[in-house]
């Protein structure tokens, strides 16, 4: 499937809660037809320890958008 965006563009939010945050798109999954833009859309996620991350938490991670709901910035 084609798509109006791809990785490093830089987009602007243009619907929904976080409506005029820009940033770079960091993935783009034209099977779910969603895109993940650097600091538009923040979730907490809960975190087990681990190997890699022996603290563990609450960690702050970029969440996916629509692709209908960015547009690209020239």
């Amino acid at each position: 499937m084609k798509t109006h965006v791809k990785k490093g563009d830089d987009v602007v939010v243009i619907s929904g809660k976080n409506k005029g945050k820009r940033g770079v798109v960091s993935s783009v999954n034209a099977k779910k037809q969603t895109v993940i833009v650097e600091g538009a859309r923040i979730l907490k996620k809960a975190v087990k320890p681990s190997e890699a991350d022996p603290e563990g938490g609450i960690k702050e991670v970029d969440g996916p958008i629509h692709i209908s709901n960015v547009k690209k910035v020239s």
